[in-house]
């Protein structure tokens, strides 16, 4: 399959070239043996066959799904977050914390959350009700994040406080656990990113690194609207370092140091 044949493909989907372009070789490994389990040689039979078959379109759109992620990724971030956005929605006096991880993968961001406010117990006497919700359209990902067990590359940004406090080695193994206590209250959802949100009203979003890389413009700015409109005023919103908003809104305001993170303002 050479990048021409591929990009029909993803044409078929709505997914975008350019955030395809660094990660195809993985993606098409799995949709070439994809096609040699169905018997097709060639993609123009495939793409016919995704045509006639929902079953087989649904298998090719989870095999382009991407999961790259780890524990702290942008590590600056998450020292923001627990510094300055927790506080500052804690001072709030809210009840409770309504979180939306979007596109979850295989749980890192949402793990790595559940650290950061367990942490916070340190330095706030008090924290309301958590509730969060990480979705991916995945189920084999997040069979992974309910496990909770990861390799020792996806923990290398996790200091070795935060690795001996929450994380449990697995024996003989190269592989960790997350603590049981962490994996509670985590509620696990098969979501589709353009679809309708799994609620609303959420404090934070964190929508990083998924429908504003891999899908097309009109498919990007649809599904964004539905996510705008699911955060609540003065939540924040969190999208990748790389990534940019799809439409200009006066909806959000930039929260400095950090480009990819905004604020809601109020209604």
């Amino acid at each position: 399959m050479d990048d021409h044949q591929f990009c029909h493909l993803l044409d078929r989907f709505g997914f975008s070239w350019s955030g395809y372009r660094k990660v195809r070789k993985g993606v098409k490994k799995r949709i070439k043996r994809h096609m040699n389990d169905l018997g097709f040689q060639n993609i123009s039979a495939y793409l016919m066959e995704l045509d006639k078959s929902d079953d087989v379109r649904k298998k090719c759109e989870l095999l382009l799904t991407v999961s790259i992620s780890r524990f702290f990724r942008d590590r600056e971030f998450w020292q923001f977050l627990e510094k300055k956005i927790l506080p500052d929605l804690i001072n709030k006096n809210l009840e409770k914390i309504n979180v939306w991880s979007a596109g979850c993968a295989c749980g890192d961001e949402a793990y790595s959350f559940k650290i950061v406010w367990d942490d916070l117990k340190n330095s706030v006497g008090h924290l309301p009700k958590l509730e969060l919700i990480a979705t991916d359209m995945n189920p084999d990902y997040l069979d992974i994040a309910r496990a909770g067990i990861y390799s020792s590359s996806s923990l290398k940004e996790v200091t070795k406080e935060f690795q001996t406090r929450y994380f449990k080695k697995k024996k003989g193994k190269k592989l960790f656990e997350i603590n049981d206590s962490l994996k509670k209250d985590v509620i696990w959802k098969i979501h589709h990113l353009l679809s309708d949100p799994p609620g609303s009203k959420f404090d934070i979003i964190f929508l990083r690194n998924n429908v504003l890389t891999y899908y097309e413009d009109l498919l990007k700015k649809k599904a964004f609207r539905k996510i705008l409109d699911s955060l609540a005023p003065f939540g924040f919103l969190i999208i990748g370092s790389h990534e940019s908003l799809p439409f200009e809104t006066r909806e959000l305001t930039e929260i400095a140091p950090h480009p990819f993170v905004f604020r809601k303002i109020a209604e």
